[in-house]
């Protein structure tokens, strides 16, 4: 049998080099980002031998129930020094009355009541503000009330990796795993997107964390005038705000299971949806190298697999495509499948080249079919 292909110009020829080049970019990425995160042992992050005092944020519009289940989690921390700062912003639940009776229990709790008004913007920029503003420390830190830490040493995990040198930590925020189909889904989508935000920093690139998990200081929160260059936004608390300050010296990731930061997620496709549509109101203000990068996976993934799909019609390229494509598959389902246990989800793995063929198809379906405009609704 012919290994070695006859090359003429004809189409099967020109589809050939469209998969030389997608294999090859396929190759490079996953190697060179993905393979960041893989290899990564966190011995040459430095950590700080002592724990500064620290202000946690949380920004909550009817969480009652939320609050009632996870708010002891974070104030009973086992930390020297903190206080956990509750915006409550224009809750017509029992939030107050809950924060009321946990304030009278925890004196590290401090309550902020913003009162319901149809002039004020949705999203959690404003109540964040208004609570930073009011923190009494120096050092920061942000989660959401549905979130609740994966033990009592969240803080002191996250707190120990600031420095003089590193004013931000990117925590892990991954969904409660449960039964049915719907929430593998939820989770892979994370997970990936976890994946991509801690390999692109790693690789020097940072463009993102995640606000359910994310400390940095009040310094440089000041330093840009908090969110006002994007407070036009709903969204972008977490990623605008990190592509406006971060440099490739000043943050650090924490991977530590202990660190992490757990929620139930979106319960229903339509949820879900909107989530993203939020999510990508923001992606029109990254800027063009950063949009390459993150679109440069999936595009050359769908001409990777659709290229090989046709090819595998065509004898002539037969054994050398196939050749092709088992090599870069096995180099990446090895890379990520590393990279899926350091994230806690090693779930995956068996299945992976298919869930990543999949995501690849759905998150351009997602994009091109979510309204990016602003969403006047939290």
């Amino acid at each position: 049998m012919q290994f070695l292909p006859i090359f003429e110009f004809n189409l099967s020829t020109i589809l050939f080099c469209l998969f030389a080049i997608a294999a090859i970019t396929q190759l490079i990425f996953t190697l060179f980002i993905h393979g960041k995160l893989s290899f990564f042992t966190g011995k040459k992050t430095k950590k700080s031998e002592s724990y500064p005092k620290v202000s946690v944020l949380i920004s909550a519009r009817n969480e009652s129930d939320n609050l009632y289940e996870n708010l002891p989690l974070i104030l009973e921390q086992d930390y020297p020094n903190f206080e956990v700062i509750v915006i409550n912003h224009q809750s017509i639940d029992d939030s107050y009355q809950i924060l009321n009776a946990y304030a009278h229990q925890y004196k590290n709790l401090k309550v902020i009541e913003i009162e319901r008004s149809q002039h004020l913007k949705p999203g959690k920029k404003l109540p964040l503000t208004i609570g930073i503003k009011g923190a009494k420390y120096e050092h920061l830190f942000f989660t959401d009330a549905d979130c609740r830490p994966a033990s009592n040493q969240w803080l002191k995990s996250m707190s120990q990796y600031f420095t003089n040198e590193k004013e931000i930590v990117m925590g892990y925020a991954p969904y409660i795993p449960k039964p049915g189909f719907f929430n593998k889904v939820i989770r892979f989508d994370t997970t990936w997107i976890a994946m991509n935000y801690f390999s692109m920093a790693l690789a020097k690139l940072p463009y993102m964390g995640v606000g359910r998990n994310l400390a940095y200081t009040k310094t440089l929160f000041n330093s840009v005038n908090g969110y006002k260059s994007h407070y036009s936004i709903t969204s972008g608390d977490d990623d605008l705000f990190i592509q406006e300050t971060v440099t490739k010296k000043n943050f650090a990731i924490n991977l530590e299971p202990a660190s992490f930061c757990y929620s139930e997620g979106s319960n229903n496709w339509g949820n879900w949806y909107m989530q993203k549509t939020r999510h990508f109101t923001t992606s029109g203000r990254y800027d063009v190298f950063k949009k390459a990068m993150l679109g440069i996976y999936p595009f050359t993934m769908l001409i990777f697999t659709i290229t090989f799909v046709i090819l595998m019609f065509d004898e002539n390229f037969r054994l050398f495509t196939l050749t092709g494509y088992s090599f870069v598959v096995i180099i990446k389902w090895w890379i990520q499948a590393r990279c899926f246990i350091k994230l806690k989800e090693p779930g995956f793995i068996a299945l992976l080249p298919l869930f990543d063929i999949g995501y690849a198809i759905l998150l351009p379906i997602l994009y091109y079919t979510t309204d990016k405009k602003e969403i006047r609704k939290w």
